[in-house]
């Protein structure tokens, strides 16, 4: 669908299943993000569709991020974060055992170009833990910079969450 940076994102397909599992089923995908924990087979599943359902709606885009268009090393997604249009925000995961590679940072530079091609988006985020280093770093690399914006609160599995606000305006350098 998407390529360039060495990457390929795609489409997630069923047969990725066992693989969405490998992947997101670990203790700093539960961390960091609002995934169920244990990600099983079924909750991949049930991840799989809901991605499908989001996509055919236009609510969101979720990709697998490969290196050869078949292998997913993690995910990067694109939905709207306001109800007027003008904002976006971007989220990425990358499987425990690809990390350090670069990947979340170019997923998110491959994806800057889409979540700008409407003409009334002004703006994209990413919404980050203050304690989340790893993705305050591909915020960085990524041209983002971060707002003096009071945190989002977020619930997730139980939990509440306070994340920070990044930005990138469009015809900001990324």
């Amino acid at each position: 669908m998407f390529s360039h940076e060495g990457l390929q994102l795609r489409e997630w397909t069923e047969a990725d299943v066992p693989a969405l599992s490998t992947l997101f089923d670990e203790p700093e995908m539960d961390r960091w993000t609002p995934l169920s924990s244990p990600f099983d087979e079924a909750a991949a599943r049930a991840y799989l569709l809901r991605a499908h359902e989001r996509r055919a709606s236009g609510q969101a885009l979720q990709l697998a991020i490969t290196t050869d268009g078949h292998t997913p090393l993690g995910e990067v997604l694109l939905f709207a974060a306001s109800e007027d249009g003008t904002q976006v925000e971007l989220a990425y995961g990358i499987g425990a055992p690809h990390r350090g590679r670069g990947l979340a940072s170019r997923a998110v530079r491959l994806m800057l170009p889409h979540a700008f091609h409407d003409a009334r988006v002004h703006r994209a985020v990413l919404r980050i833990e203050p304690d989340n280093a790893p993705s305050a770093a591909v915020a960085r690399r990524t041209g983002f910079q971060l707002t003096d914006e009071p945190p989002v609160v977020r619930e997730s599995e139980g939990r509440s969450v306070r994340l920070r606000t990044w930005e990138v305006r469009r015809g900001d350098s990324y």
